[in-house]
């Protein structure tokens, strides 16, 4: 096929400043029902009992397994250069923040 029957689809994609900072996350939580999954980051500080999420993501089941590839991926390819993640020992957070609802 001649190249012009395939044109390039390019997307472009805009950060305002205050969204290229990024949100520091040191746990995530999880929840999902049939039709999506919500993904809370947190940011828990020692000694500090409360903590608020910095930002929920919302995403559909076919997204969210897409996200987890693209994770595994990127982990993959980075502990090919820097070598293996450790992944520490913790304790588990307690998760007393309130019920988790279904859509």
């Amino acid at each position: 096929m001649a190249k012009d029957q395939h044109p390039d689809h390019k997307i472009n994609i805009e950060i305002d400043g205050e969204i290229a900072e990024g949100q520091y996350s040191n746990l995530a939580i999880i929840n999902h029902s049939v039709s999506e999954f919500v993904v809370d980051f947190v940011n828990i500080m020692p000694g500090n009992p409360k903590s608020k999420v910095k930002s929920r993501i919302i995403l559909t089941p076919q997204h969210a397994k897409r996200l987890a590839k693209a994770l595994h991926e990127n982990v993959r390819k980075f502990e090919q250069v820097h070598g293996d993640i450790k992944d520490y020992e913790q304790p588990p957070v307690p998760l007393n923040f309130g019920p988790t609802g279904q859509a």
